[in-house]
């Protein structure tokens, strides 16, 4: 798969956006639009596969990174900070041409990078959504991201991974296309009863 777009830079915008809702939560138990997990595990789910990047990267299997991998503490704030600029220093050091172990493949690091670009992007929506902060999301972020996962439109749900399509107007703005597409509703969600 070959595009025009810096993925390094993207992958900083997407930690950015993803920090700033971090930055914006105030309750860890509120539901999440990834009905198995409030917000309290969405973050953790995200810190998680961060702490891996550095690991992975340096050419270690998934078991002898999993040996080096820390429960995370309590202040999932600070514990973002932290394995968002390790992971963000170890793409930034790793060759073009490595190779990356993962759980379905060995994978070459331009698309484990644009699955890590995806994954946070989808979920800092879903932070958004389930917090009540600001759910744009970087116009050039969503574009990418959906060139990741429009080709796999027909499949993504089989995955098991994510739930089917949510129906929308092929004239819906992209990134009510791109959330759809993973499963999830971008309509604007119904108030909550007080």
């Amino acid at each position: 798969m070959t595009d025009d777009f810096d993925w390094l830079a993207l992958q900083r915008t997407a930690h950015a956006e993803f920090g700033r809702r971090v930055a914006a939560v105030s309750d860890w138990t509120a539901p999440t639009p990834d009905t198995e997990w409030d917000v309290r595990a969405l973050v953790s789910h995200v810190i998680e596969e961060q702490q891996w990047v550095p690991y992975l990267l340096d050419g270690q299997t998934l078991e002898q990174a999993e040996r080096q991998i820390e429960p995370l503490r309590d202040d999932l704030k600070g514990e973002w900070e932290l394995y968002s600029f390790s992971a963000s220093a170890a793409w930034r050091h790793t060759p073009g041409d490595h190779r990356v172990h993962l759980t379905y493949d060995t994978v070459d690091v331009a698309q484990y990078l644009r699955e890590q670009v995806a994954d946070v992007t989808i979920h800092t929506w879903d932070l958004a959504r389930a917090i009540g902060a600001d759910e744009h999301l970087d116009d050039e972020l969503v574009r990418a991201v959906w060139g990741v996962f429009e080709p796999q439109r027909d499949t993504l749900a089989a995955t098991g991974l994510y739930a089917p399509p949510v129906a929308v107007d092929d004239a819906s703005p992209l990134q009510d296309r791109l959330i759809a597409v993973t499963g999830r509703d971008p309509r604007p969600a119904t108030p909550r009863a007080a």
